[in-house]
C-alpha cells in the first residue's frame, strides 16, 4: 500500500486539523453560548472546565502547537466525560449518548501517538531554524 503511505503525513495533518477544529468549536460554543448551545456557568465543575479544555486544547491541536500534550489532555477529558456522565446511563455508547465522547477520546489518543503530521506550527518553527 505504498500509494497510501505516500500521503501519510498529509492525512494525519488533515485529521488533526479537522478533529481539533470540531473540538474547539464544541468548547467555544459552550463557553460563549453560541452556535445554538447554552452557555455554561463560569468556573462550574466540570462543564466550564471541560469547555475550556475543549476550546483551548482543540485549538492547540488544530494549529499543531504542543499537539501531543494537548491531545493527551483532550483524550483524558473525554474519557472522564464518558465514564462520569454517559456510562451511568447505560453500558454501550449508542445507549447512553456517549458516541461523541468515545470517538473524541480515541481520536485524540491517536493524534497523541502519531503526532502532528503535516502543516503544523511546530513543524514550521522547526523548519525555519
Amino acid at each position: 500500500m505504498q500509494v497510501l503511505e505516500r500521503f501519510q503525513k498529509e492525512v494525519i495533518g488533515v485529521f488533526r486539523i479537522v478533529v481539533g477544529f470540531l473540538f474547539a468549536t464544541h468548547g467555544a460554543a459552550a463557553l460563549f453560548g453560541v452556535l445554538g448551545t447554552e452557555q455554561v456557568d463560569a468556573f462550574a465543575w466540570p462543564s466550564w472546565w471541560a469547555s475550556l479544555i475543549q476550546a483551548v486544547g482543540g485549538a492547540l491541536v488544530m494549529i499543531g502547537l504542543g499537539t501531543r500534550y494537548a491531545a493527551l489532555l483532550c483524550s483524558g477529558s473525554m474519557a472522564y466525560a464518558y465514564f462520569s456522565v454517559h456510562q451511568a446511563g447505560a453500558l454501550l455508547p449508542v445507549q447512553n449518548g456517549g458516541e461523541k465522547a468515545a470517538l473524541f477520546c480515541f481520536a485524540f489518543l491517536l493524534i497523541a501517538v502519531l503526532g502532528n503530521g503535516a502543516w503544523s506550527v511546530q513543524r514550521a518553527a522547526a523548519a525555519s531554524k
